[in-house]
């Protein structure tokens, strides 16, 4: 096992993440992290422990997505480096489409991902400007 840097190994985690976010599947979601896990924004930070915490943290936002008919994601790598064996660092723009094709700009962020058996699972979520 080695941190991954390959494109399309970061892809096909990031398209199963997007589609877990879009569609609001929560278990998905936590499937995708790493135990503990944290994020950080510039207001706030918290940390999870469990698979069930990291569902909590995201079951606020299935409602915001489907208010705003999100249906697909897709990651925008802008930067990846490995920062050790292990850990991949990648800087991501996502962008989404809604129910009616049109493109709608998302956020960035940076996540720390750890190389384990079942391949990425993301360690640290950082929101950037």
């Amino acid at each position: 096992m080695k941190a991954s840097t390959d494109l399309d190994t970061l892809t096909d985690f990031f398209d199963r993440y997007g589609v877990a976010l879009t569609a609001g599947d929560v278990p998905a979601i936590a499937g995708c992290y790493a135990l503990p896990g944290l994020v950080v924004a510039d207001t706030y930070s918290f940390s999870f422990t469990s698979p069930a915490a990291v569902a909590l943290s995201f079951v606020g936002a299935a409602p915001d997505y489907q208010e705003r008919e999100l249906v697909a994601a897709n990651a925008q790598f802008e930067d990846v480096q490995q920062v050790s064996a292990l850990l991949t660092e990648v800087a991501v723009r996502w962008e989404f489409l809604d129910s009616q094709g049109r493109a709608v700009p998302g956020e960035r962020y940076r996540y720390l991902l750890r190389a384990t058996e079942d391949g990425p699972a993301i360690c640290t979520v950082i929101r950037t400007a």
